[in-house]
């Protein structure tokens, strides 16, 4: 079944009784447990999330059990025969936290996962989901491996891959800027970044750009980049392609800028996030690039509803993780109606239901561009992707 999301976004009610309160703090107070505003009983699905709601990644962990919150309590207020609980676990973006918070939601009776949030713990949860038979739908781990590990076919993802990002990332730039040099910065010992990075040269290569230095760092040495700045500096670079997390990015730009080294930036979906990086100066975040299927100030109808909602319940500005699980709700929704699934049902039923429809489902949603999102049988998503340039402390399209 292919139901334009506009259409039921425009007939939903709001539902604006919950106090607003910081996402942290919700995210808190949620995690273990069913979360607040859901439809409880037999008659709803269990949707597990499990993501960092606590240490260095929360800030994705977090915003993504809150959209996902949003999304659960707008379908459940339509009333109809299809009501979700959402039930959360903090995984600290480690893999072995995040087994035992599987294990822990599983216990708990959950019949579908969203989530990993992250791609290392992914891989070792979806192994687990696979031998289950547990429907799998992650908003933001990127891996390639995610849906591909053990030949698994009950994973899906609302993210681009990693593989994705990174030649489309190089795609952009060469299409939209006159025959940089390009530096590369990417963290050896994590699977999300060596991934980019490999598809970005792999694409920059078939393309004839100018990569004219790569420099590398590992989670013990992410608060010093002189050596890499001074590298990519002395080879003439002028674009700096990042493939990494906001919490290193926000080191560099800022030792970049202590050098008066200040070429442009452009990262990737890790990236979102800098601007309310801790003890980092965002007004050095100013004219960088980050290539992203979703951006808060978008005009559409859509993103204003989501973002004003999230604004007014959590005193922030959402980010694309929490786009992404917004819409990873939606489609089970869909995708739901579509295979005639109920909450009676067993995990094993509802995921093979699921699995027959997602290749013919289609979702118009905020990570979407506009259009529509659909997926092959891999569990990999096709949608148009985004790139956004901060200016005055937003993301704004170029």
């Amino acid at each position: 079944m292919k139901k334009k999301f506009f259409a039921l976004m425009m007939a939903m009610v709001m539902v604006l009784s919950l106090a607003a309160c910081s996402g942290s703090d919700e995210a808190d107070s949620n995690s273990g447990d069913s979360a607040g505003g859901e439809s409880s009983g037999s008659s709803a699905f269990k949707v597990g999330v499990i993501g960092p709601l606590t240490g260095g990644a929360a800030i994705y962990g977090t915003c993504v059990v809150n959209s996902a919150q949003i999304a659960v309590d707008e379908i459940n207020a339509l009333g109809g025969d299809i009501q979700f609980e959402l039930m959360t676990e903090d995984d600290v973006n480690d893999a072995e936290t995040s087994v035992n918070a599987y294990n822990a939601l599983m216990d708990d009776g959950m019949q579908i996962l969203v989530g990993t949030v992250t791609t290392q713990p992914a891989l070792s949860v979806v192994p687990l989901s696979y031998e289950d038979r547990v429907f799998t739908l992650t908003p933001s781990a990127s891996g390639d491996d995610v849906i591909s590990i053990n030949d698994n076919d009950n994973v899906f993802q609302i993210c681009f891959t990693d593989s994705n990002q990174g030649s489309r990332s190089a795609q952009y730039i060469d299409e939209n800027f006159d025959s940089p040099k390009i530096a590369i910065i990417y963290k050896n010992d994590d699977q999300y970044s060596i991934g980019i990075r490999d598809n970005f040269k792999a694409e920059a290569d078939s393309r004839g750009m100018d990569i004219v230095y790569e420099g590398t760092f590992t989670e013990a040495s992410q608060t010093d980049f002189n050596v890499q700045l001074a590298g990519a500096q002395s080879a003439g670079a002028d674009l700096l392609f990042l493939p990494i997390y906001y919490t290193p990015a926000s080191v560099i730009l800022t030792q970049a800028n202590a050098m008066g080294y200040a070429p442009t930036f452009f990262g990737v979906d890790g990236m979102d996030g800098i601007l309310t990086a801790e003890n980092f100066d965002a007004s050095l975040a100013e004219g960088v690039y980050l290539l992203t299927p979703f951006s808060a100030d978008s005009e559409d109808e859509m993103t204003q509803n989501f973002v004003a909602e999230y604004q007014d319940r959590f005193g922030e500005i959402p980010n694309q993780f929490g786009a992404d699980a917004y819409d990873a709700i939606y489609t089970l929704y869909q995708a739901i109606q579509a295979a005639g699934a109920t909450a009676d049902m067993s995990n094993e039923e509802i995921c093979d239901a699921l699995i027959e429809v997602m290749p013919a489902l289609a979702v118009t949603g905020l990570t979407s561009a506009g259009s529509e999102m659909t997926w092959d049988e891999n569990g990999a998503v096709s949608k148009d992707p985004t790139a956004v340039i901060i200016e005055n402390g937003t993301y704004v399209t170029p």
